[in-house]
């Protein structure tokens, strides 16, 4: 009974590398390739297993993505507001997009690719809803603690709305920006947005 209780959990080891090393070489080929471009094939080649092994351990793949989602993720946490709780008006703001920015930059690549892919690749639908849903709720944390005027907070909510997204931060680093100076024009961009505005209506 020892022998076999020793042989299953042995086996249970070897499957469970075995599924291991099938997420990391997804992961390794979503980053390198895209998600589009990642077969079952290539991941079968890179992980060392033949393609019956990774359809036993994930029948579909949007299983497979799911797995690769939740490890990638678990690796690569998107800051949260916990993380700029002691800071209060545009000192959160500001310290909220340097973590957020200083994420982005460390995980760029990823995130290139999978907007890139994005529209391709149904698969990639349901986990980026929940970054959506994750980086709206970081804006409102920020308008919360902003309290702008009534007149003034849609302008603020929707460049708060702007600031907090992977495409605003790349488009203004691939300028040459570092992510505090990157940090400091949003948060003006943030001020020139909460001061109402003297423009006269049009009649």
């Amino acid at each position: 009974m020892t022998k076999r209780r020793y042989t299953l959990g042995q086996r249970a080891a070897t499957q469970e590398e075995t599924r291991r090393r099938i997420v990391e070489a997804t992961v390794h080929l979503h980053e390198t390739l895209g998600p589009r471009g990642t077969t079952i094939s290539g991941v079968a080649e890179r992980a060392q297993v033949q393609r019956l092994t990774v359809y036993r351990h994930f029948p579909d793949e949007e299983a497979l993505f799911k797995a690769c989602t939740g490890h990638w993720f678990a690796a690569n946490p998107i800051p949260e507001p916990s993380g700029w709780a002691m800071e209060a008006g545009y000192a959160r703001v500001n310290s909220a997009l340097s973590q957020l920015y200083a994420y982005y930059r460390r995980t760029e690549r990823m995130w290139t690719v999978t907007f890139r892919d994005e529209a391709d690749v149904p698969s990639l639908a349901e986990p980026m809803h929940r970054v959506r849903a994750f980086l709206d709720a970081i804006r409102d944390d920020l308008v919360d603690h902003l309290a702008p005027d009534a007149s003034t907070i849609e302008p603020v909510r929707v460049t708060l709305g702007s600031a907090v997204q992977f495409l605003t931060w790349q488009s203004l680093a691939r300028q040459g920006q570092d992510d505090a100076t990157i940090a400091e024009l949003v948060c003006d961009w943030v001020r020139g947005a909460s001061r109402p505005s003297t423009t006269p209506s049009r009649r």
